[in-house]
């Protein structure tokens, strides 16, 4: 059994949740890119290509799960497998599915629940309807960092800001339940809000960050509402006694490449960072906004100067390095292909795209060695145990929106003194 346990960003990563792209990318066309979140439509053989080099570093490192097969797993229990598919077709409206989805085999069932449903066009209304899907395929899954968060020894549910993503919510949430590999207590926002306004409560997993045992940094924009934070903060009060601090970033609504938090800060090693240097150390309209818990309830909540600094009042002294270097241009262009948003697999030793030239440059200049996935992958070189950057190819999965952080949701890490 896998016992959730994340207490940093940077605690050497021991077990990790991806979900490798599959059809549910090629499902994509002009005319519906906006609506499934993209920008532009991805060459699926490419990405996948890609997207394996991800994985076959990761898998060299630690244990990691795929989605679609812990889902299968909990389908195998035919009340799960009832319940799940009652929630699923409900929520979506789409009730005569269920008796479908229910005679297949599990494999099946998980893999048109992310791949999606073809509508059956018996009725004059879907015989004229512009939709191909009863269950629309969820484009966004190879994000798995966002449905659901590891928060210390327990799971968030992420509240998706988009209908979309919906589903990939209540995914996550049965295989934490479920899974005989996890069975973890969830702060799940639907199942646990009691107010009527629970559209306004939004939270991705883009947007949460774990500095330490008691700081937590997080994001508020488009994707992860102020009501959400407050979840979070009701959530941490009920389980912490000793003072505990939020951070809280505000973020613009545009670009689309700011959606969340890490995509223009992460962290890297015990006293280094990632930023986007014209929004977190440059920007004064976007605040830092400082929330301390004690004893249950909210003691403060105050503005500070910028990130870096509140991060400083909580011990933290992060050198940061700049996303694309000191160009200005060259500082847009990369942040907008997710040169900010890097994954640490141990304290020092980082993921990210080489695409990115000036921002892996500029972590070369200060101190990280430079080793190309494919090279650790086809043993050309070992395996590194000191400050280094893995670089992937990632041509084609930028252009979806996000890069190695964002591909991966982290069950257990290692605890680090920092």
């Amino acid at each position: 059994m896998c016992k959730v346990n994340v207490s940093s960003e940077i605690g050497t990563l021991e077990a990790v949740i991806l979900h490798s792209p599959g059809q549910e990318v090629e499902k994509m066309i002009p005319e519906n890119v906006e609506r499934a979140l993209y920008s532009d439509i991805l060459n699926l053989s490419v990405a996948k290509e890609e997207y394996q080099q991800f994985k076959d570093i990761l898998d060299l490192h630690c244990k990691t799960y795929e989605v679609k097969e812990l889902l299968s797993k909990i389908l195998n229990q035919s009340r799960v497998k009832e319940n799940l598919l009652s929630k699923i077709c409900e929520s979506e409206n789409v009730p005569e599915l269920k008796e479908y989805l229910s005679s297949l085999e599990c494999d099946e069932i998980a893999r048109q629940l992310i791949e999606g449903v073809d509508i059956k066009r018996n009725s004059l209304t879907k015989y004229l309807s512009n939709e191909r899907y009863s269950l629309r395929p969820l484009h966004n899954f190879i994000f798995t960092r966002d449905a659901s968060i590891s928060l210390y020894n327990k799971v968030l549910i992420g509240k998706m800001a988009n209908n979309v993503r919906e589903r990939e919510s209540v995914i996550m949430n049965a295989i934490f339940k479920y899974h005989p590999d996890f069975g973890v207590e969830r702060h799940n926002p639907i199942a646990q809000n009691t107010e009527k306004d629970i559209q306004s409560v939004k939270i991705e997993g883009g947007d949460v960050l774990i500095v330490s045992e008691n700081v937590l940094v997080i994001g508020t924009g488009v994707r992860t509402s102020t009501q959400g934070i407050d979840f979070i903060v009701d959530a941490i009060k009920k389980d912490r006694k000793e003072p505990f601090h939020i951070l809280v970033q505000e973020l613009p609504d545009t670009p689309e490449s700011f959606i969340h938090l890490d995509m223009v800060f992460t962290l890297l090693d015990k006293d280094s960072c990632m930023v986007y240097e014209p929004l977190i150390l440059s920007h004064d309209r976007y605040r830092t906004i400082h929330i301390t818990i004690a004893n249950g309830e909210v003691l403060s909540i105050e503005n500070e100067p910028n990130l870096l600094k509140a991060l400083q009042k909580q011990g933290f002294d992060f050198k940061p390095i700049t996303c694309g270097g000191s160009d200005k241009w060259n500082q847009e262009r990369e942040q907008w292909h997710s040169g900010a948003n890097f994954l640490a697999l141990a304290p020092g030793i980082i993921i990210g795209y080489d695409r990115n030239i000036h921002t892996i440059e500029e972590l070369n200049k200060n101190g990280f060695s430079v080793i190309a996935a494919k090279d650790i992958i086809n043993k050309k070189v070992s395996f590194p145990t000191e400050k280094s950057v893995i670089t992937i190819a990632g041509a084609e999965l930028a252009r979806g929106g996000g890069g190695a952080r964002c591909m991966s949701m982290p069950v257990k890490r290692k605890t680090v003194d920092l």
